[in-house]
């Protein structure tokens, strides 16, 4: 019986015109190997919705699994998370679960949970 394979998508302007150099790949490789997934393909793609969704939607049809890296954060222009819920035509909202971690978290580090801050609990339902 082979292995379940993976993909991954790297998504990001930055590591496209060289200001950011990519770790993740090297790192997710290494840690799906420990687990008896191979890691067949990488993409990278830019910060465009549009590329994105494509990326997945043509990823996910030939692995089990499709990483995604890059692209969320607390700024007011990650388009991630938004594009996943494209690629699998599903809503996106705050999840009681990923607000519980960051009110914790900033809490802990007596930083504000601003709004930009909250945007990364918004997740693909």
């Amino acid at each position: 019986m082979s292995n379940p394979t993976a993909a991954m998508v790297v998504i990001g302007d930055e590591i496209i015109m060289g200001r950011t150099q990519d770790v993740n790949v090297k790192y997710l490789a290494q840690e799906l190997t420990l687990v008896g997934i191979d890691l067949k393909e990488v993409r990278i793609v830019g910060d465009l919705t549009n590329d994105i969704v494509l990326a997945v939607n043509s990823l996910r049809e030939n692995y089990r699994y499709v990483f995604t890296s890059g692209g969320i954060g607390p700024t007011h222009d990650d388009i991630t998370s938004d594009a996943i819920a494209k690629a699998f035509c599903v809503s996106i909202d705050i999840r009681a679960d990923a607000l519980a971690i960051l009110k914790s978290y900033y809490e802990k580090t007596n930083t504000e949970l601003n709004s930009a801050r909250l945007r990364m609990a918004r997740i693909p339902e």
